[in-house]
């Protein structure tokens, strides 16, 4: 049983190994779209890979168009410059910030209140990808604009070629790949607790069978505890009925409580490895320690209750108990036949009883009457 509730857990731990696998396969095969595509005044197209924030609001579906503007101070830890006015403009103003020195927060709320739609953040002496959030949920309340963070190699293509002085415009596109972090983390960790509840399942189960197996089965001490009888020719016991064999002479029997014998060799891995019960009669070798009335009783209807299972050789107390309880239970069941049978017979038996009488009534006239002549 050990082994096998090895082998389950091995295999639930590779079904959830192989399905992790196959969801991070399935996330990398995502198509990759360009975040950032950049214009310039000469027809020069570049696209930038970039990552949203976590705070502000989404970008649209179709993107969104506008003209690139250095943030004036670049670190926007103060409030910045306004975009420039310009009559006729459909397009809006996007302002590229500098890293560093203040909460990403804090950048982005003062270019929305500068009046640019959008805030590029790019990093510094690196290329990598920061996931910008917030902790101020005061601040947080406050954004409505949507940003993005790129690298800083990004930063520099933007700003030699496609920025506003330039004639140069860029669109921010929305990412419509899986975000990781909402998704798939909550979703494993699901998975991984009801692993663990399998597995805690499994092993309880396994435990509450080893006990029950353990309560069924005979001790080493209480086997010691039976007595051994030695074979002589006379004895009353003559095969083993568990190997078929003749007993001969100096062979070591074990003796049950309910008078069957058998070999030890037989019978002792029997009482020690599956029941302590003897095999023919069923009869309990030691009473559990916490057997309970139910389970006497349980176990008597199950002995009478006649099945596949139900041994040969039954034991003289329980026969003739089921016995007495069946003739019992014929003698005291009601039957409206008979009922009605002694209602009908309350006449007869009124006559018979008077015709009785009567005729004892005149043999002891008759006796009289012959003493008399005597």
């Amino acid at each position: 049983m050990l082994l096998s509730l090895g082998m389950l857990m091995l295999s639930a731990t590779q079904i959830y190994t192989i399905f992790t696998v196959q969801i991070f396969a399935f996330l990398n095969l995502l198509p990759v779209e360009a975040d950032i595509s950049a214009y310039s005044f000469d027809n020069k197209t570049e696209n930038f890979d970039d990552l949203p924030a976590r705070f502000g609001y989404r970008l649209p579906s179709e993107g969104l168009k506008g003209f690139l503007i250095g943030a004036r101070p670049e670190n926007a830890c103060v409030p910045i410059d306004p975009p420039p006015l310009r009559d006729n403009l459909s397009s809006a103003f996007i302002v590229l910030i500098k890293r560093f020195e203040c909460n990403f927060d804090v950048k982005v709320l003062h270019a929305q209140k500068a009046g640019y739609k959008a805030a590029i953040v790019h990093n510094v002496d690196s290329d990598d990808l920061i996931s910008m959030g917030s902790n101020d949920l005061d601040i947080l309340k406050q954004i409505d604009i949507p940003s993005v963070f790129i690298g800083e190699e990004a930063a520099n293509s933007l700003k030699e070629d496609y920025i506003y002085e330039k004639g140069g415009h860029v669109i921010l596109m929305p990412d419509f790949s899986l975000p990781l972090e909402y998704y798939l983390i909550p979703f494993l960790i699901i998975v991984g607790i009801c692993l663990i509840l399998i597995v805690v399942f499994m092993i309880t189960k396994f435990v509450q069978d080893r006990h029950r197996a353990r309560r069924s089965r005979l001790r080493k001490d209480q086997l010691k505890k039976l007595p051994i009888h030695k074979y002589k020719k006379g004895d009353s016991y003559d095969v083993c009925a568990i190997c078929l064999d003749e007993y001969e002479e100096g062979d070591k029997l074990r003796v049950l409580p309910c008078s069957h014998a058998y070999h030890c060799k037989c019978v002792d891995p029997w009482l020690t490895k599956t029941k302590k019960t003897c095999p023919v009669c069923k009869q309990k070798v030691v009473p559990s320690d916490g057997d309970s009335e139910s389970e006497s009783e349980s176990s008597d209807s199950e002995e009478n209750e006649v099945s596949e299972n139900t041994p040969l050789l039954r034991s003289l107390a329980s026969t003739s108990a089921h016995s007495f309880g069946t003739m019992s239970g014929s003698l005291s069941r009601p039957d409206a036949e008979s009922s009605d049978y002694d209602e009908r017979s309350d006449t007869t038996d009124s006559e018979e009883e008077v015709t009785v009488e009567t005729v004892v009534v005149q043999l002891q006239q008759g006796q009289e009457k012959g003493f008399r002549i005597r």
